[in-house]
């Protein structure tokens, strides 16, 4: 299916989008609970402001982000960086 020059709001429940593959797309202000995303994989995205919770993060790879202000349970990532530093 191709959703294409839409603005109008979609809602997909109990719904099978695996491959499905989202280009130039606006979800800002989206809202996802129960979502499935292994293995997705995420380029060029604005994350600023987003909140995670609850979160299986196991084998995750983080690279070549501005991390400016995130925090990983309340503790500034730049502050994880510098004491890693410090101790290695």
């Amino acid at each position: 299916m191709k959703i294409q020059n839409t603005k109008e709001a979609l809602q997909a429940t109990h719904a099978n989008l695996s491959r499905f593959e989202f280009n130039d797309v606006n979800l800002q202000e989206a809202t996802f609970t129960n979502v499935n995303l292994s293995k997705a994989t995420f380029t060029d995205i604005n994350f600023s402001g987003a909140k995670f919770s609850n979160l299986n993060l196991t084998n995750v790879e983080i690279e070549a982000c501005d991390t400016t202000g995130m925090k990983l349970r309340g503790v500034l990532v730049l502050d994880l960086f510098d004491a890693y530093k410090r101790k290695a």
